[in-house]
């Protein structure tokens, strides 16, 4: 184990760490500063959030030794915070906790959002609010305190209060280094032209599928089998196909930016309530036009979250007749980052199911000459309603209805 140091609440502290100690358990273990509480432990219930370098931070996902050389605060730390020394006064006046296991988590969050959205209405409160659950209170205590305390700030400006929205507006600068740390000369910076071409080269990396990584994948489940039918002659359909644009324009939320020969590179955007990830990857496409075979094996990478994913996509084309053709396809994923919480429920494969059932039927729409549903820019792919379909078709199966298709 090597030793960090952090500077937390206002203070220095060094210990040693493994590598897979998360800040959450370094804080309440080592340091015994058992106000930031653990819920879930997935990233999802923000009972652990805490302040890292004063940016909100899940501390159940975050490992401590990244945060060597940085400043955390955590609910033992705003004794002097003219932020927080308001909305605690507000959490009060408006009943807006009960049990209080998620208020250490929910009051972080609410000091990151009167800071950093002095206009913010009710509905954006709700929206930033979104990643803070509370099991007890129904939300509309916390959402009036937080408007109560913007509320003051219009009417009475709070000087400290002030000084701290243009602290957190202010340019950030390098955290501390350590004293015994020798600095490397700074590289120059790169021109413009060779910055494009270090990006254009890291997607293309992205198209390397991690042979290891996709066979851990397949036995932990991570492995989808479902057909569509599409009636079209297989001439017809293999050659649409291997169409990369026209099949992109028939997945909501895909778009290709660039395709040469057999790789593309793109986006594909996905919205889940208020959770939204947009993964910018590369792929390639191998074809063998003899057994009505491919293989679309890609990667990407979500921007904000840095979440990565990886996956093979192997599809084979069947004649059921002259005029009928049915498109099986065979997925391996790999999901890592904060969203992999997302990948671990077996509704991920009803879901992924019911997508590629929507998927053929565009594909048949596109083959009889109808518009595709996309017109100009694709919008992003809505799962809430796709996932509400799954859940019903769930209920059905289980009182012995045929699910609706």
């Amino acid at each position: 184990m090597d030793p960090i140091s952090i500077h937390v609440n206002g203070r220095s502290v060094t210990r040693a760490s493994e590598p897979r100690t998360h800040l959450a358990d370094f804080l309440r273990d080592e340091l015994r500063l058992t106000g930031t509480h653990l819920g879930c432990e997935h990233g999802v219930c923000g009972a652990c959030t805490v302040l890292v370098d004063g940016q909100p931070t899940r501390s159940c996902i975050t490992f401590a030794v990244a945060c060597d050389g940085r400043e955390v605060t955590t609910i033992e730390g705003y004794d002097d915070d003219a932020a927080m020394r308001l909305l605690r006064q507000a959490f009060t006046r408006h009943h807006a906790l009960q049990c209080g296991f998620c208020t250490p988590g929910m009051l972080a969050t609410s000091r990151d959002i009167v800071l950093r959205l002095p206009d913010a209405d009710e509905a954006r409160v709700r929206l930033e609010l979104s990643g803070n659950l509370c099991r007890c209170t129904g939300y509309q205590g916390i959402v009036d305190a937080i408007l109560d305390v913007l509320q003051q700030q219009r009417d009475a400006p709070d000087a400290q209060f002030e000084r701290l929205r243009q602290r957190l507006s202010a340019p950030r600068t390098a955290a501390v280094t350590r004293p015994d740390a020798t600095l490397p000369a700074e590289p120059p910076a790169p021109s413009p032209a060779r910055a494009a071409a270090s990006d254009a080269a890291g997607i293309a990396d992205m198209a390397e599928v991690d042979p290891v990584a996709m066979a851990k994948a397949k036995a932990k489940g991570n492995a989808i089998e479902v057909h569509f039918d599409v009636p079209h002659p297989i001439d017809r359909v293999w050659a649409f196909m291997g169409d990369l644009p026209a099949v992109a324009s028939c997945l909501p939320g895909a778009t290709i930016d660039s395709h040469e020969g057999e790789k593309v590179k793109g986006t594909i955007a996905i919205k889940f309530g208020p959770m939204s990830a947009a993964f910018a990857g590369a792929a390639r496409l191998e074809r063998d036009d003899a057994a009505r075979r491919a293989v679309l094996r890609g990667a990407g990478q979500d921007s904000l979250s840095k979440s990565r994913t990886q996956g093979d996509i192997t599809y084979r084309l069947e004649a059921l007749s002259a005029d009928s053709t049915r498109v099986h396809v065979d997925m391996i994923y790999a999901l890592q980052g904060p969203l992999a919480q997302f990948s671990r429920s077996g509704l991920v494969k009803d879901f992924v199911r019911r997508m590629v059932a929507d998927f053929g039927h565009q594909i048949s729409r596109r083959l009889s000459g109808q518009a595709g549903p996309i017109d100009g820019a694709p919008p992003t792919m809505s799962m809430a309603g796709m996932m509400w379909s799954v859940l019903w078709n769930r209920i059905r199966g289980w009182f012995g209805a045929k699910p609706r298709s």
